[in-house]
């Protein structure tokens, strides 16, 4: 074959079917309408009346549309919500904190033991949490701290230091080891490099963390069961007692209480999810 013969085939190319890509992008389709059918069901449900709510009509659009639902369900979760955000904010707050100076101590000031200390608490995150309530209910009896949003708190401060260690110890080793030998060359101690340093840096893995802690804390039922009472307890244990209520009345009620106590992890999420796989990338590098 002459060389004008290769270049005329090489300029025509044969047009396949991208049947990789069709299949691929009928895959996430189908991920997604999975994932939303659920969705669907329950913001419908939520603005069905009485005798339109039922399992029956699950999968149809109301016959009348009403807000009532939605009122009703606000009137009863709104004061559990606000103890909610009393509780999350804190929590997640102090343990982002506390992750990060120790991820930051573990990953760049070296010290005897320091892989043990570690481990050690790495290993607060394999433990179960039903085997360890009683011991802590006594504990907290003990040192006098009140039964509520105070308790949950501590909980979620101390159960989230594990993880957020690990997320900031994993992101400060994939900072440049460069940045903090200068700061020790300019005669910054410990306390300064973390503050002037590693803090500023620090924003992505933060990010993370506070999207995590919020979520685990603003959606956790077995400590709120625990700890707390539907009168002085976040939107989980109020939300269960809603849906119990409203059970054999009307499930409107219910899944309009169930959007309201999932809306502020969804626009966090929104709001931040960019920052969020960014972060997450960036402390992924080295662990």
């Amino acid at each position: 074959m002459s060389a004008e013969t290769t270049i005329r085939h090489e300029a025509h190319p044969r047009h396949r079917f991208p049947w990789a890509t069709l299949i691929r992008y009928a895959l996430i389709l189908f991920g997604v309408v999975v994932v939303m059918i659920p969705v669907y069901v329950l913001v419908i449900t939520s603005f069905k009346g009485i005798g339109d709510a039922s399992p029956t009509r699950a999968w149809f659009l109301p016959q009348d549309w009403t807000t009532e639902n939605w009122v009703t369900a606000w009137e009863a979760l709104a004061p559990s919500i606000w103890r909610s955000v009393q509780m999350v904010v804190p929590a997640t707050i102090i343990s982002a904190v506390l992750g990060c100076m120790n991820g930051f101590v573990l990953s760049r000031w070296r010290f005897p033991g320091a892989d043990i200390v570690f481990t050690l608490i790495l290993f607060g995150m394999f433990l179960p949490y039903q085997a360890v309530m009683i011991p802590l209910m006594e504990m907290l009896l003990t040192i006098g701290v009140p039964n509520g949003i105070p308790s949950l708190i501590l909980l979620h401060v101390v159960f989230g230091i594990p993880i957020t260690t690990l997320i900031f110890r994993n992101y400060f080793e994939s900072v440049p080891h460069e940045l903090i030998e200068s700061a020790k060359i300019d005669g910054a101690g410990m306390f300064r490099t973390f503050v002037s340093v590693a803090l500023p840096l620090a924003i992505p893995g933060f990010v993370v963390v506070l999207i995590w802690q919020f979520t685990n804390a603003w959606n956790d039922f077995l400590f709120a069961v625990f700890f707390s009472s539907p009168a002085n307890g976040p939107v989980t244990l109020a939300l269960n007692n809603l849906a119990n209520g409203a059970l054999l009345t009307n499930y409107g009620i219910s899944m309009a209480g169930a959007v309201l106590a999932s809306l502020p992890t969804l626009i966090v999420y929104i709001v931040l999810s960019k920052y969020f796989l960014a972060g997450l990338m960036q402390g992924s590098v080295k662990g």
